[in-house]
């Protein structure tokens, strides 16, 4: 199968899904490829701040997810023995903390937006195998495989929206440094209890924050700091004193915990890193989001710097159109615009991550 289109991204999570829909929306072809099958994809980031939020109300999207599903953050929370210690509200004109966004429901709104254009076309189940490049070393398109079938797409620009592990960066061979945080990630989901509040719940088990974070559609998100590289040896250990000690921080958690956690197959391990690349930019190609600065979970910036990444993208991709000019001197533009304050995020997230106990240190309630 060979195809063409004057943009071509690989990725469909929310900055790829996003991209796609203002590409499409400003008459650009537009070819968006993702590597799984559906858009259920479990313990992905999820929580939208102001940014975010700003984003999609620009684009008359946020009321398309509002009814799609989404659950407003009424504060957040710091535990100590058994108490609030520590309670952060939403500031004057400000109506939530946080706003929890199921990226299926995000991700079909984008999706169904997207789909009434004809120059919009969206492939799941694709996998991306090789860049192709033309005499002097611009990138032309890529190939891939479509389930079984082998595709050729013909495009003018390429951008890499698929994430940390990019295989769009890894095939144009672009430099980037990945930072450890000295710790890993544990996450697990369980029902919420009746008359469960949203709140963001913080708190420390041994030295390590563990936090629950309140979903839509009657959930809990466990989120447990564990010591880098620990959780091997963590799972041959029984799962008891960890299940007591959530038990312990927060009570009324008991039944819930008991009857869905019963051992560490609950959990899934996500690895913590951010990364640095010196550039973004090839001649013909472009990587954003995860692909060109991994962000820590510390602080859920991910999701709305990709959406930020979009928003700007969008515009550079059509002036470089406009001007038949897909360089990267080009379209370095994007790069300028949104790397300082990806940065500053990152170096804030080190920041949040090496003062969380401060936190605790003085009861304050406000």
């Amino acid at each position: 199968m060979n195809l063409e289109a004057d943009v071509c991204i690989v990725g469909a999570g929310p900055g790829g899904a996003l991209l796609g829909y203002l590409l499409a929306k400003k008459g650009i072809s537009t070819i968006v490829l993702e590597r799984h099958k559906g858009i259920d994809k479990e313990f992905r980031g999820e929580h939208l701040n102001q940014d975010g939020e700003r984003v999609l109300k620009k684009y008359n999207l946020y009321d398309q997810v509002e009814a799609a599903g989404l659950l407003l953050m009424e504060r957040v929370e710091y535990w100590q023995d058994g108490k609030a210690i520590k309670t952060i509200t939403p500031g004057a004109g400000e109506q939530h903390v946080g706003i929890h966004v199921p990226q299926k429901n995000l991700l079909s709104v984008l999706i169904q937006a997207s789909e009434p254009y004809q120059n919009f076309k969206l492939m799941m189940g694709t996998k991306v195998t090789e860049l192709m490049f033309n005499d002097i070393g611009n990138v032309t398109g890529l190939k891939a495989l479509y389930g079984e079938q082998e595709v050729t797409i013909n495009s003018k620009i390429v951008v890499g929206a698929d994430g940390r592990f990019s295989t769009v960066r890894k095939l144009a061979e672009m430099p980037f440094t990945k930072k450890t945080h000295g710790y890993d990630l544990l996450w697990a989901k369980i029902q919420s209890p009746a008359n469960w509040e949203p709140t963001i719940k913080n708190t420390l088990v041994n030295g390590n924050q563990l936090a629950l974070f309140t979903q839509a559609g009657g959930y809990i998100q466990i989120g447990w700091n564990i010591e880098e590289n620990s959780y091997p040896s963590l799972k041959k250990q029984s799962c008891e004193p960890f299940i007591k000690q959530v038990i312990d921080a927060f009570p009324e958690l008991t039944e819930t915990i008991r009857t869905q956690i019963r051992s560490w197959d609950d959990f899934i391990l996500l690895k913590v890193q951010s990364s640095h690349s010196p550039t973004w930019v090839k001649d013909g190609l472009v990587i954003m989001g995860d692909a060109a600065h991994t962000m820590s979970p510390t602080g859920a910036f991910g999701i709305n710097c990709a959406l930020l990444d979009a928003d700007v993208l969008a515009d550079v991709l059509s002036e470089a159109l406009d001007k038949q000019n897909h360089s990267a001197a080009q379209l370095k533009r994007f790069e300028h615009e949104r790397r300082d304050h990806t940065e500053k995020l990152q170096q804030q997230q080190r920041e949040k991550e090496k003062n969380y106990r401060e936190n605790f240190a003085v009861p304050v309630l406000s």
